[in-house]
């Protein structure tokens, strides 16, 4: 209560501008609690489509006692429905192979030379597409499905500001129906 009292305070009665002050200490929180260890945590699921698609999601943080809070749970919850909605290939650009990126960067400078850009800007194109190809296969880039104004990242960095504890996914599996293993 105190922390929103001094955002608001400090964005001089401007709501929007404290609620983007709170969700700043947020991320400083995360960022300081980053070298903990988390070895405790809660395999979530959800089962969307009339049972066509399922989602198994491991979450983990520092205590138990967190995991069992219900805000943990929601946060479990919303990931795993994520996972559903939109069949993330990669948890993060560092689970990306060196081979991926290498195939996304060759059809990527193909396209842009196709359109007769110049080679100076090439690569530069190359990059912000590699940044779009993140933000659609990386689990902890992709954009909330229920507010695409955070990512799962800043959602899970959010959840460590107001938990007080590391928090990270660390793996997922999502089955879907006819799909070959």
């Amino acid at each position: 209560m105190m922390d929103c009292k001094k955002a608001l305070a400090e964005a001089k009665g401007d709501m929007a501008e404290a609620e983007v002050i709170l969700r700043k200490q947020g991320m400083a929180a995360a960022a300081k609690r980053a070298s903990r260890t988390a070895s405790e945590g809660l395999v979530g699921s959800y089962i969307h489509a009339g049972g066509k698609i399922g989602v198994l999601v491991e979450v983990s943080c520092e205590t138990d006692f967190v995991a069992r809070t219900d805000a943990f749970h929601q946060l479990v919850h919303d990931v795993a429905m994520h996972i559903a909605a939109t069949d993330p290939r990669f948890l993060s650009r560092a689970e990306v192979t060196p081979e991926v990126l290498e195939k996304e960067k060759e059809i990527y400078r193909e396209q842009v030379r196709a359109m007769g850009k110049p080679e100076a800007v090439v690569e530069k194109i190359v990059e912000g597409k590699l940044s779009k190809f993140y933000e659609e296969n990386c689990l902890l880039d992709q954009r909330f499905v229920k507010d695409d104004k955070v990512t799962i990242s800043e959602l899970i960095a959010s959840a460590v500001g107001k938990l007080g504890e590391k928090i990270g996914v660390r793996r997922y599996v999502r089955f879907k129906v006819g799909d070959q293993a």
